[in-house]
C-alpha cells in the first residue's frame, strides 16, 4: 500500500459484506458505514500504525463507539498495539493484498487489576527508606530499592563491626531479610567466613562507597 486511499477500497468491500452502506470522506472521517439503526462504523486510515492515527480514532470516539483504526502493515510490537486500542476501546484492522483482516473489534475497557501485582508495590513502596530515586531516570542510572536498601545497611554492618550472623544483623539493624540478602549475594557483597557467620567483599565496600548512606539517601 503505496497511498492511504489504497486502504479504502478492501476496507469499504469488508464492511459492505457486513451489510453496511459505505461512503468515504464523511465529515472528515476517512470511511464511515451505516446499516440500519445501529451507531455507525468509523474508520481512520493510515499507511503505519502511529499517534496521529490513535489521536485520531479518540477523537472519531465522540461520534460512535464502534471506531476502526486501519493500517497497510502489521503494527510492531503487535501485542502493544492491541492492548493500547482495546484500553482505548478502538478496532484495529490490517489491510494485506488488497484484503482487510479484522484484528481487534472495539469494546468498552474493563481493567482486571493484579492483586498480586499491585501488592508487590505498596510492598515496595512501604519497605523503602526515604525517596532516594528521581522519577523519570533513565535505567543507566541503578535504581535504589528496599531491596539494596537492606543490603547496604548489611554492608554497613559489616564493614563497622566484622563479620556477623545474620540474626545479629536482623536485630541490630532492622533488616528482616538478612539471612536471605546474605545467602543470595545478588550483589557480589558478602563472603560466608564460616557456618552462619558472614563478611564484606572488597566489592560490598565500593557499593558503600558509591551509594553514599546506608538507606541509598543523600
Amino acid at each position: 500500500m503505496t497511498l492511504e486511499s489504497d486502504l479504502y477500497a478492501p476496507v469499504k468491500a469488508l464492511l459492505e459484506g457486513q451489510g453496511y452502506v459505505v461512503k468515504g470522506e464523511v465529515r472528515g472521517c476517512d470511511v464511515v458505514g451505516v446499516r440500519g439503526d445501529e451507531s455507525p462504523v468509523v474508520v481512520e486510515l493510515k499507511r503505519s500504525f502511529g499517534l496521529s492515527l490513535v489521536l485520531q480514532g479518540v477523537d472519531r470516539l465522540a461520534l460512535s463507539d464502534r471506531v476502526y483504526l486501519a493500517v497497510g502493515k502489521w503494527p510492531k510490537p503487535m501485542n502493544g498495539v492491541r492492548k493500547l486500542c482495546r484500553r482505548l476501546g478502538l478496532g484495529l484492522l490490517v489491510v494485506e493484498t488488497g484484503r482487510a483482516e479484522v484484528v481487534l473489534d472495539p469494546a468498552p475497557y474493563q481493567p482486571r487489576q493484579s492483586k498480586q501485582k499491585k501488592g508487590r508495590l505498596l510492598g515496595e513502596h512501604a519497605r523503602r527508606v526515604g525517596d532516594p530515586n528521581v522519577g523519570g531516570s533513565t535505567s543507566r542510572v541503578p535504581m535504589m530499592t528496599a531491596y539494596r536498601q537492606e543490603a547496604l545497611r548489611c554492608a554497613g554492618l559489616l564493614a563497622r563491626n566484622g563479620p556477623m550472623a545474620p540474626k545479629a544483623m536482623r536485630a541490630a539493624a532492622d533488616v528482616p531479610n538478612a539471612a536471605k540478602i546474605l545467602q543470595q549475594d545478588f550483589y557480589g557483597w558478602f563472603e560466608r567466613i564460616e557456618r552462619g557467620v558472614y563478611g564484606i567483599t572488597p566489592k560490598g565496600k565500593s557499593g558503600l562507597a558509591q551509594f553514599g548512606r546506608e538507606d541509598g539517601t543523600t
